[in-house]
């Protein structure tokens, strides 16, 4: 079995139908929900790293006090070459952690189902290089990647926010919208949270077109999920290590 350590920072964001792809593609999860559960010491015995969302800021220290531990267990995933992929505020701690700069978005929160487009380093990515041109995903995000970390190859871009997903290295990975939710999660997310929601497009977060749109989520994203897997697993090759530096963690 291929272990994954998946890094759970919220209860409101688990791991979802991605957990699932992701052990049909013979992963093995160790989930640690934050702070209840401790991160492990080290990363020996993995062979990849998932850290998923979460509705507290990257930097939010002085509330989260270990989400500098999260930081460092990135970085180091990341100078070590191990597979790794940031979701959502995974994405923007993988960024702070490594030279990058997340802000709240000057453009207000980005909500509900979205499309965002590969961008030219994507065609020759392991992971995205089999994505089509335009892809389905889900946004529920107030602060934005403002400044991609040194070295990082843009992969994935959209109009109101560009840094979509970037490639850190050979194998870290992070992508700024939610490939793992389910229509009852982004339900809460828009209970919860009603004056970000005003912001999705009208009726976008209705019940039918949620349960639309995360099935258009798994016919392109599960796949990626699978190649996610055998990355980890060794059975599908990193990326060419950018000429760019790679900040030591």
């Amino acid at each position: 079995m291929t272990r994954i350590l998946i890094i759970q920072p919220d209860a409101s964001d688990p791991v979802g139908p991605l957990g699932d792809w992701l052990t049909e593609a013979g992963a093995e999860l160790d989930v640690r929900l934050l702070p209840d559960t401790d991160l492990p010491a080290d990363l020996d015995g993995y062979r990849g790293v998932v850290c998923l969302g979460g509705g507290m800021g990257a930097e939010d220290d002085a509330k989260h006090p270990w989400l500098a531990d999260v930081r460092r267990l990135l970085a180091k995933a990341a100078a070590k070459n191990l597979p790794l992929l940031g979701i959502c505020l995974g994405a923007q701690l993988l960024a702070v952690a490594t030279g990058g700069r997340v802000e709240v978005g000057p453009d207000g929160p980005e909500v509900g189902p979205h499309l965002v487009s590969k961008k030219d380093a994507a065609w020759t990515d392991p992971l995205f290089a089999d994505l089509p041109l335009v892809q389905d995903v889900l946004q529920f995000h107030t602060d934005a990647i403002t400044r991609l970390p040194p070295g990082a190859e843009l992969l994935a871009s959209a109009p109101r926010y560009a840094h979509q997903a970037y490639r850190l290295g050979r194998c870290a990975y992070g992508v700024q919208f939610h490939i793992e939710t389910t229509p009852a999660v982004v339900e809460s997310w828009a209970a919860e949270c009603p004056e970000e929601a005003e912001f999705a497009r009208p009726g976008a977060l209705e019940h039918d077109k949620l349960v639309t749109a995360h099935a258009d989520i798994e016919e392109t994203w599960r796949p990626f999920a699978q190649r996610f897997v055998k990355l980890a697993a060794g059975e599908l090759e990193a990326a060419v290590t950018s000429q760019r530096t790679l900040p030591l963690a």
